[in-house]
Parts: C-alpha cells; sequence; structure tokens
C-alpha cells in the first residue's frame, strides 16, 4: 500500500470539513459565505443587470467572473481561475433566457490554504475536486497550499455537475444518475500520466457525490428555517 503521509493526519479520499453561511451580504442579489478547512471563500452575485458586454452575444446573457485574491494584485493564475468559472457557468447557465443581460459574479478569497478553486466553483451549482499526484504515486483529494507546494508532482482541478436532486425532489433513476455526473471542466498542473488522471477522475466522482449532499443538506434547511 502507497504512504501518502499527509501533514495534516488525513487520509487520501478525506475531504476537510465544509460550511456554508447564505446571503451574508445585503446589498448583492445574492451571496454566500463558503469554507472548507481553513479555505474561506466569500461569493456575491449581481444581476442580470440590462446590456451585455463588449464582443458578447445580445442574444444571450453575458456572464462576468471578478476573482479577488487575499491579498496583491490578480495574477496568471487568478485571470485563468475567472475563465474557468466563467466557462463553467456558461456551460450551466440557461443564457437564452435574459438575453441581453449581464451577471456579474464577484468571488473574494478570504483565506487560502489550498484547493480555492474547488471551494468557489460552488457559486456555480456546480461541484468541484482538487486531486493530487504525490511523488511516490499516491492520489490524495483536496489539496492543502503546504501539499500544492512541496509533496505533489501533479495535481488536477475537477469540476463535475451537481447532483439533480433537490429539496422536495424524488430520487433520481441510477441511468439518470450516471449521466448528470459528467466531467464539465479539467485543468492539469505539472506532468501527468494517463493512469493518475483518469484514477483522479475516479476518485473525484466518488467525492463529488458527498459534497452535493452537502449542498443539498444545507439548502433543505435554508428551505426549513424559511418555511
Amino acid at each position: 500500500m502507497v504512504e501518502t503521509g499527509r501533514a495534516d493526519g488525513r487520509n487520501p479520499n478525506q475531504l476537510r470539513p465544509f460550511s456554508c453561511t447564505r446571503n451574508p451580504l445585503n446589498r448583492a442579489h445574492g451571496s454566500a459565505r463558503w469554507s472548507q478547512g481553513d479555505t474561506v471563500v466569500l461569493a456575491a452575485v449581481y444581476g442580470p443587470k440590462p446590456g451585455t458586454r463588449k464582443g458578447e452575444n445580445p442574444e444571450k446573457a453575458s456572464i462576468e467572473v471578478v476573482w479577488k485574491p487575499k491579498t496583491g494584485q490578480i495574477g496568471r493564475q487568478e485571470k485563468e481561475y475567472e475563465m474557468t468559472l466563467k466557462r463553467t457557468l456558461q456551460n450551466i447557465c440557461l443564457l437564452t433566457v435574459h438575453p441581453n443581460t449581464t451577471t456579474s459574479i464577484v468571488l473574494q478569497v478570504v483565506d487560502d490554504d489550498g484547493s480555492t478553486l474547488q471551494l468557489t466553483s460552488f457559486v456555480s451549482a456546480a461541484v468541484a475536486i482538487s486531486c493530487g499526484v504525490m511523488e511516490n504515486g499516491a492520489v490524495i483529494l483536496d489539496t492543502s497550499k503546504a501539499e500544492e507546494k512541496q509533496q505533489l508532482k501533479s495535481f488536477a482541478d475537477l469540476v463535475f455537475p451537481n447532483s439533480c436532486k433537490s429539496v422536495g425532489l424524488k430520487e433520481p433513476k441510477q441511468k439518470d444518475e450516471q449521466i448528470e455526473r459528467g466531467l464539465i471542466t479539467s485543468i492539469t498542473h505539472g506532468v501527468m500520466s494517463e493512469d493518475d488522471y483518469f484514477n483522479c477522475i475516479e476518485r473525484g466522482l466518488a467525492a463529488s457525490s458527498r459534497i452535493s449532499e452537502f449542498m443539498r443538506n444545507t439548502m433543505q434547511k435554508d428551505a426549513s428555517e424559511a418555511a
């Protein structure tokens, strides 16, 4: 058995604890504060507002993603994150429902201890997993900042659709469940073999169900409190 040697003592498939606070910002049209371990992100949604950005198709809705790092100026990696989330949202949202409008999503990183893109994907109602491949070949989930910098030879950020099961709906059939769990977005860093890549997808897909369950429980709790 390959030894993982994770500094925080977690097993390879173990995710850090989640928490979510909905609508912490009064002036946004929608907002949420997500945390996973010591990684914390504040998300705010504004819109849809009339008009699209220059170069966008006015027959469809336009989506703008603004990433704000904890400190310093936005860099190449943050620009990549913005584009990744924008493309993810474009694949999920029905852009023809509100044509010639723009919806802005602002993401403020409050604390960054790794797997930041994994956490910010929740704003798109999708499920993201960060999978790392260690030097000894072990695959680990939900990588921390220290692991990303020191222990990994490569890692992948994977985005899956959230489960279609929601508050008040019946359980989906197994076939539907399999269809909906397709991969939306994949970004790899470092040198990764084909076997390692598909291993990451398999492990990430299994873990995504746990995150979907957390998101459903959060929605059910809020629905019960609002009733």
